[in-house]
């Protein structure tokens, strides 16, 4: 079905009024999303709430067969070569706001929705690609957990995977639990709780490894900030034992930034292989 002009701009403001959702007729031609549009890198972006939580997304000139997308968990706009390049291949690039929130039940319930209306009401992938640094490897992986058959593929940079290891020497009054705070509230954990805490990254890997969920990292070895050894490296060793597939680029002698690579082809390489990885029905 071909829309006119005058009906996509009715569309338009039923969705930015919240009467009305489109869901996209023509896969290839997307149309606009509601808020506020701006220009990020040269790509048409839109901000725009949903529910109560921001939301954003960036449309790519040409939509690429299929909807794919790359969802961005956290700091937005931090080494962006990697969303750039796949904007020039036909994705999108999108975002909602789990600032502070650290991985928990009401970062998930943001996402569930966003998912939601990205894919029932706006036509794209059933399977994106996650993306996640630092902090944000927290909220991609606990997603992804609970949702193995909606992910193509993982990209984590320097990705937090573990309350645990930062605990685990740490005492009542030790200076070291201040910057740990919101991490425990968001979770309702106490101290002595969260040395025995079991729902961690790296304690859940088998619904991703029995999805075969593709994986690639990148680290330093010398981050101080998500030691490779607890967390990636760790996480690795795991998963491979389980049968999963990960890939991890090691920066010798990187800290934890700068993130990403200068030259992301190995990373948007290893996302396009598998953009239209359709081993595992969604569910």
């Amino acid at each position: 079905m071909q829309l006119t002009n005058s009906t996509r701009g009715l569309l338009a403001i039923i969705v930015t009024s919240g009467l009305f959702s489109a869901t996209y007729a023509d896969e290839d031609s997307p149309g606009d999303f509601p808020g506020t549009a701006s220009k990020w890198n040269g790509f048409e972006q839109f901000d725009f709430e949903l529910d109560t939580f921001d939301c954003r997304v960036v449309r790519p000139k040409q939509v690429a067969q299929g909807g794919p997308w790359v969802w961005r968990a956290r700091f937005w706009g931090h080494e962006p070569q990697t969303e750039i390049a796949l904007l020039k291949d036909g994705f999108h690039v999108v975002y909602c706001d789990v600032a502070n929130l650290w991985g928990n039940a009401e970062s998930i319930r943001r996402w569930d929705r966003f998912y939601d209306y990205l894919t029932d009401q706006r036509g794209l992938s059933r399977k994106p690609a996650l993306l996640g640094m630092s902090r944000g490897g927290l909220i991609i992986y606990h997603w992804a957990i609970l949702h193995p058959t909606r992910v193509s593929c993982i990209y984590a940079d320097a990705p937090a995977l573990g309350l645990r290891p930062y605990v685990r020497d740490l005492e009542e009054g030790d200076p070291g639990l201040e910057r740990l705070t919101g991490w425990l509230d968001a979770h309702g954990l106490s101290l002595q709780a969260a040395k025995k805490y079991t729902q961690d990254t790296l304690d859940r890997l088998g619904p991703l490894a029995e999805a075969r969920v593709p994986v690639i990292h990148v680290c330093g070895d010398a981050d101080e900030s998500v030691p490779m050894e607890e967390h990636t490296a760790e996480f690795a060793r795991r998963y491979r034992k389980l049968g999963g597939v990960v890939q991890v680029i090691v920066k010798k002698g990187g800290g934890h930034h700068p993130h990403s690579l200068k030259d992301p082809t190995p990373i948007v390489d290893f996302i396009l292989a598998h953009q239209n990885r359709n081993d595992v029905p969604e569910q």
